[in-house]
């Protein structure tokens, strides 16, 4: 097996070579309508059975692997392991097809899940190639975010216990003389107990709300004078110290802005989409 076998998409490869094959089973059943003349066809990279691996799937499947990266980091050898997969795998797909086993419900569900996801991306990259965003809706974006983002940063420590009474028990100890740190080593059950309970530096919106919100309400050196409850348990927190932080320069996450321009261009054609279409849910 190559490098690339415990990714995600050779399971969606496999569905859409299944896909595929499922399809080139139904040729020839219904006329097939005249076509213009085409370009020089590009000879395909490998045939099963006469059946063609075409260019375009060797390089559709690659470029799933690759995520982002540029084809020429692998060496002849990688991409001669690339094709012996997809060869794996459309043999594994068109025996699949001849047994039937697309007619399994959860095969076909599968399936329509990889053809709707297929059709999704290729919709979304067509309606926003001409989308790209300008310098103005970047800095406006940036702007935002910047007015609207935590810039004060807090150090604390806490100890975190699977019930209430464990909670109240470490405050106990610690009112009655106990070091904070010492109790976190004895009695917290996260990694933090190695340190003491020492979460270092970090902003409100990292942390569960709950969490969050006790912790806004302390002052530096103040421990909470009741447990605080979050999905991950019981806490007693002590605040250490804050400061304040400066947003990070627009260049530096220009690409980032970006992006979150682009997501919601894309989420705003869809609540186009939605208010066009009627949608009905029974889950």
């Amino acid at each position: 097996m190559s490098q690339f076998s415990s990714t995600p998409w050779i399971r969606i490869a496999i569905l859409t070579a299944f896909a595929v094959s499922v399809a080139a089973c139904g040729k020839g059943q219904a006329p097939a309508a005249p076509e213009k003349p085409a370009a020089p066809a590009v000879p395909p990279v490998a045939s099963i059975d006469g059946t063609p691996i075409s260019r375009v799937e060797y390089d559709t499947y690659l470029k799933s692997l690759l995520r982002g990266r540029p084809a020429g980091d692998l060496t002849t050898e990688q991409k001669a392991q690339v094709l012996d997969e997809l060869i794996n795998m459309q043999l594994l797909a068109s025996q699949g097809a001849k047994e039937g086993v697309d007619k399994d419900p959860d095969v076909a569900a599968q399936l329509d899940v990889v053809r709707t996801r297929v059709l999704a991306d290729a919709e979304s990259a067509k309606y926003l190639k001409d989308k790209e965003p300008t310098d103005a809706e970047l800095h406006a974006e940036y702007d935002t975010a910047v007015a609207t983002m935590d810039k004060t940063e807090y150090h604390a420590r806490h100890i975190l216990v699977s019930s209430k009474e464990a909670a109240e028990a470490a405050i106990k100890k610690i009112k009655g003389g106990a070091k904070f740190e010492d109790v976190a080593k004895a009695e917290s059950t996260d990694s933090s107990k190695a340190n003491g309970g020492d979460l270092g530096w970090f902003t409100l919106t990292r942390m569960a709300k709950p969490f969050g919100e006790a912790v806004k309400g302390l002052k530096k050196g103040e421990m909470t004078a009741t447990p605080v409850q979050t999905q991950f348990g019981w806490h007693v927190i002590k605040l250490e110290d804050t400061r304040e932080t400066a947003p990070p320069p627009f260049e530096q996450v220009k690409q980032q802005v970006s992006n979150g321009v682009m997501q919601k261009k894309l989420q705003a054609y869809v609540d186009g989409l939605k208010k066009t279409a009627k949608i009905e849910k029974t889950l």
